[in-house]
């Protein structure tokens, strides 16, 4: 495990002095959510975790921008006064993108050096990539000494993704990065454009956090269902309710769903079921933590997962192969109505992550069980233990 020593160190090995601010970000998952709910103004549950991504800045004295990604062993260089995407930059494209959403925002910057240190590299996954955003808004912010209040930082990471990547801003994924607490998940409702840190405080359990390994590629695009009469059919299903967070639900009443959804393709029925079913599942979820009673909890992360199988079209064999094993480590195969364990694959497109939330005990049968998988798929699995952990906040040498 990287030390801040060891990131200073990096830094001035690379530039010949100390950076003037290092900051630390966590990785994250998903836990819920994440496949379309910021298009139907729905709620993401995640978590960040202790998979810490670091970016190290010290300025300069003209207008150069130089990277070094420690890991890769890759260096990369560009100018402030001349900004652009370049395929072969890969990864320097992300910080790149920050710096224009400064300098597109009207702020005026000083040429930097960068340091990124990940011993998790951002083609895994894991909130890696959002982790370097977040960080390099923060690192620029402070290094700089510029007067930003949370909505304008924010502003920043949205200006990057949009007008320099071209991609979604994910309010999500810059809420887990930025504001998220120690022991806790959070909770982002796209409708408010707010977030809530929950608690999440279930003694005596494990949180794995496994990349099968498997290819990532697309079964179907998930773009079809983004569409405007979509959301209009699905906001018509929505009804008010106080006493819940985001303060409203769908109507699940098969006769109303089915009325409402007969315009539609029965593929793309099934796709919305899913966003439907998947509101209330978070609630379920929600609502097991809040009262400390995970088999609540468990049951909606499974039925999630089952929803994304079935409805969703949206798993593999080798990750449905994994959680079923998950599923084997109930004490009562027989009856599961309180289930003890759960998992889900987590990830924005047909992925190769799952996360399990196990009892300690049963972790040694679990990685039995991905020596299995290896065998049998012929896929090494990599397997991290985590805890939920701070947003991004500087550190210093003591």
């Amino acid at each position: 495990m990287a030390t801040t020593k060891d990131i200073y160190a990096a830094h001035k090995k690379e530039y010949g002095e100390n950076p003037k601010v290092v900051i630390s970000t966590p990785g994250r998952f998903h836990l819920m959510g994440e496949h379309s709910c910021w298009f139907f103004k729905d709620k993401t549950l995640s978590m960040a975790i202790n998979i810490p991504v670091y970016v190290a800045v010290s300025l300069r004295d003209d207008t150069a921008l130089k990277f070094h990604f420690v890991q890769l062993k890759e260096r990369k260089k560009a100018d402030i006064s001349n900004l652009k995407v370049k395929k072969e930059d890969r990864w320097a494209n992300i910080l790149k993108a920050v710096v224009y959403g400064y300098i597109s925002s009207g702020i005026e910057l000083k040429g930097m050096d960068f340091t990124v240190y990940s011993e998790i590299l951002p083609s895994a996954g894991f909130g890696i990539t959002s982790a370097i955003k977040a960080g390099t808004a923060l690192a620029i912010k402070k290094a700089q000494k510029i007067n930003l209040e949370d909505s304008q930082l924010l502003q920043v990471l949205d200006r990057g993704n949009r007008l320099f990547l071209k991609t979604r801003n994910l309010i999500a994924d810059n809420f887990a990065a930025l504001y998220s607490e120690p022991n806790s998940m959070i909770l982002t409702d796209y409708g408010k454009q707010t977030y809530e840190n929950i608690p999440f405080d279930f003694s005596g359990y494990k949180i794995l956090l496994t990349d099968a390994k498997v290819p990532r590629f697309s079964i179907w695009n998930e773009d079809e269902i983004r569409e405007p009469e979509h959301a209009l059919l699905l906001g018509d299903l929505k009804e008010r309710k106080k006493g819940i967070p985001g303060g409203w639900v769908y109507d699940t009443n098969p006769t109303n769903v089915n009325e409402m959804l007969s315009v539609v393709s029965e593929d793309m029925r099934q796709k919305l079921l899913y966003i439907i079913h998947e509101h209330g599942m978070i609630l379920d979820a929600l609502d097991g933590i809040k009262k400390g009673k995970f088999t609540k909890f468990a049951r909606a992360v499974n039925n999630s997962h089952k929803l994304l199988q079935e409805n969703y079209k949206l798993s593999c064999p080798e990750i449905d192969w994994i959680l079923k094993r998950v599923g084997e480590l109930e004490p009562n195969l027989v009856d599961i109505r309180e289930p003890v364990t759960c998992g889900r694959i987590t990830g924005k497109g047909f992925g190769r992550c799952l996360y399990a939330i196990i009892r300690d005990s049963d972790e040694e049968v679990y990685r039995k069980k991905l020596d299995e998988y290896s065998r049998i798929f012929g896929f090494e699995a990599e397997t991290f233990e985590v805890k939920p952990a701070k947003g991004a906040h500087q550190v210093r040498l003591s």
